[in-house]
């Protein structure tokens, strides 16, 4: 299998994107890969945008967005406030945090909802980045969930062991508000991890796994 080589050297400036519709998507979805890009790029420029993040919330959202980008050098934490699934009914207003983003960021990589997720906001949030950025790199990322909607990922990214166990160990800290769920548990995020990872052949035995629509070479 060919490895995708960014066109940038290790110590150039890389300006990454992340948006989740809630508090814990972007952590779930891509948490080991902006680790590992935080290890591996000194000049890693990360800004991390929350759109429903409210009262405790919002509080996990700033100390996990924190702790997740502590060896990074710039970065910059949004948090929005819009009501957890009503995305679709509040698009216009959405659309305006899209707008401000696009004029305000200069993204090389973005990190966004899958496409065919079956959670309303989080296919909200997907299709306005299609809408807002037409020349980027875009990877979807995905969320498990009860409602069963994992695809086939096309894109994948080589974790080892140390760096999935820091993605959910910092999970299982920063939301304890989630704690009540059924499925966010260590063993289904180790889990995802594992599978993906056999899907790739990964060396550390680990991935995170995304829907990447459009790549140029």
């Amino acid at each position: 299998m060919l490895n995708l080589i960014f066109d940038r050297q290790k110590d150039s400036d890389l300006n990454v994107l992340c948006l989740g519709a809630h508090s814990d998507d972007i952590e779930i979805g891509c948490g080991g890969t902006l680790l590992r890009l935080a290890a591996e790029f000194p000049n890693l420029c990360i800004t991390w945008v929350v759109f429903s993040a409210r009262e405790k919330r919002a509080a996990e959202a700033q100390s996990s967005a924190a702790e997740f980008m502590m060896d990074v050098r710039q970065k910059q934490i949004i948090l929005n406030e819009f009501q957890d699934g009503y995305f679709p009914s509040s698009i216009a207003m959405i659309k305006d945090v899209f707008e401000n983003l696009k004029n305000n960021t200069a993204p090389d990589l973005i990190f966004t909802h899958y496409r065919h997720d079956l959670h309303q906001d989080h296919r909200q949030v997907c299709e306005l980045t299609w809408n807002t950025w037409r020349n980027h790199l875009i990877c979807e990322y995905e969320i498990p969930k009860y409602d069963g909607d994992l695809g086939s990922p096309n894109f994948f990214v080589n974790l080892d062991r140390q760096t999935c166990d820091r993605k959910v160990d910092l999970l299982m800290h920063h939301f304890q508000t989630q704690a009540n769920k059924h499925w966010f548990t260590q063993d289904t995020f180790n889990a995802l991890l594992r599978l993906r990872g056999v899907e790739c052949k990964s060396p550390g035995g680990f991935a995170e796994a995304f829907y990447c629509r459009k790549i140029s070479f």
